[in-house]
């Protein structure tokens, strides 16, 4: 079954460009914003309901982060991070590392989430050789994950359509994959949650079993997982099951929170909140770290992993031309001060919540048009999902568009942006709508009416275009 067309029809803009975009259409122009408002270039002004890609977390224009920018400026602009360190980045790891409560004992910066990621795999290669386990080179991720864009963390990450045209590419021999952990699509009628979480962890002790033990790197897996799937967090008990196995065989546990951490979730980490409370041996950062004022990401290490580097050559063997750069760091350092000093994780837990009831006011009560296709409703903190299910439509026509990627126009159209993503209700990659909402954790009640409002009426709209 081929995937359903998810832009044709969708007007395409005419302004010229020479920018090779990643959409069929061209998209409109930003030409100002503030607080989680955008305005375009033609003059009107939207909302960005999901911070462009679960990114922008203390709204635009902050004063203290467009200060602290301008005082680095002044300062110094750049080094190599292979000739100087520099104040911001020292700060900025300082305080990664006092914050997590011991998880955490190093850390370093690249310049985003994919980079995170082939950080982390590096990482991880680099430990076991240094501690004399070479024979460890395989990686096991989950099926339906995504953990990057270039081919190796494609590799890792299992997102069919993601990987479809780079498949000759890919590497098959050192990437494993398990099942989702994902109870509303793939929990057996007859399992109880304890039941399902003891199949994955089952499941993954036989996928250690089967490649060897002793040459297994780690698993990965995203605390909760983002785009792929639509904000899906594990079933309780499965981020300790899975740690058990990688402890029983000499393995790293390994989380990727490029999207769901630095608060996203209500808490500073995701794994506090949504993942049994078991601290990472290896964790990548990046979207809240810097809020979208920079182009910043991290990877942390624990104890462990840092005093099996020190043992051995006492450095790390890879980095990038902008790793640490000084105006990233210093960007980074003043969004998680805003975090902090103006209590937005409480914010955003709080008006989380009544996002989430407005949701399933609008969606799934009474008389509510979309009641019937809504398959689920979930998330947490700043990060939410809606997921629609359409398997019983008859009366509703698409016309090979997906219904997520409708709704995403039309909420486009009503000054509203969220995020439509299909092809993550079934492993592959053919089914599934689901629309994702990501505001900034400095967002007030009166924005959750807003966005609530406008993201409902977007639906139904699609819905009544659609009927047959």
């Amino acid at each position: 079954m081929a995937a359903p067309n998810t832009t044709a029809n969708i007007p395409a803009g005419k302004r010229p460009t020479a920018i090779l975009h990643r959409t069929p259409w061209v998209p409109p122009v930003a030409a100002s914003a503030e607080g989680i408002y955008i305005t375009l270039e033609n003059g009107r002004k939207v909302i960005d309901a999901v911070g462009g890609a679960a990114v922008s977390c203390v709204g635009h224009r902050h004063p203290k982060v467009l200060q602290a920018i301008k005082d680095q400026v002044d300062k110094v602009s750049y080094v190599y991070n292979m000739q100087l360190s520099n104040q911001p980045a020292e700060e900025l790891a300082k305080r990664l590392i006092v914050t997590s409560n011991g998880a955490f004992e190093l850390c370093g910066f690249v310049s985003g989430g994919t980079e995170a990621m082939e950080s982390v795999m590096k990482l991880a290669i680099q430990y076991y050789g240094e501690i004399g386990q070479p024979k460890r080179v395989n990686f096991i991720a989950r099926r339906l994950s995504f953990h990057g864009n270039s081919l190796s963390t494609l590799s890792l990450a299992y997102h069919p359509t993601r990987r479809a045209p780079y498949a000759q590419q890919l590497n098959t021999t050192n990437f494993y994959h398990v099942s989702p952990a994902y109870a509303k699509r793939f929990q057996k009628p007859d399992e109880t949650e304890e039941q399902y979480v003891e199949r994955l962890r089952q499941e993954l002790e036989d996928t250690f079993i089967a490649l060897g033990p002793d040459t297994v790197i780690g698993f990965v897996a995203e605390t909760v997982v983002g785009a792929t799937t639509g904000v899906v967090p594990a079933p309780k008990g499965y981020f300790k099951a899975m740690k058990s196995v990688c402890d029983k065989y000499g393995a790293l546990f390994i989380l990727d929170e490029v999207m769901s951490g630095m608060g996203r979730m209500g808490t500073l980490h995701a794994w506090q909140s949504f993942g049994d409370g078991v601290a990472p041996d290896i964790q990548a950062v990046a979207k809240g770290l810097g809020g979208g004022y920079a182009t910043i990401g991290a990877f942390l290490m624990s104890k462990k992993v840092a005093d099996g580097l020190r043992a051995g050559s006492g450095f790390f063997k890879h980095g990038h031309t902008y790793q640490g750069q000084p105006l990233a760091c210093a960007a980074a350092l003043a969004v998680q001060e805003v975090i902090e000093s103006e209590n937005l994780l409480e914010n955003i837990r709080v008006q989380g919540a009544y996002l989430e009831s407005l949701l399933q006011k609008g969606l799934r009560g009474p008389n509510a048009l979309a009641a019937p296709y809504t398959f689920d409703i979930r998330g947490g903190g700043g990060f939410w999902a809606v997921e629609f299910d359409f398997s019983d439509a008859a009366n509703l026509d698409f016309k090979g568009i997906a219904f997520a990627m409708r709704v995403q126009a039309h909420a486009l159209e009503h000054s509203l942006v969220v995020m439509g993503m299909t092809g993550g209700s079934n492993l592959e990659g053919t089914k599934g709508d689901h629309i994702i909402l990501a505001p900034a954790y400095t967002v007030t009640k009166e924005e959750i009416e807003k966005i609530a409002a406008m993201f409902v009426q977007s639906v139904e709209e699609v819905l009544r275009e659609c009927s047959i």
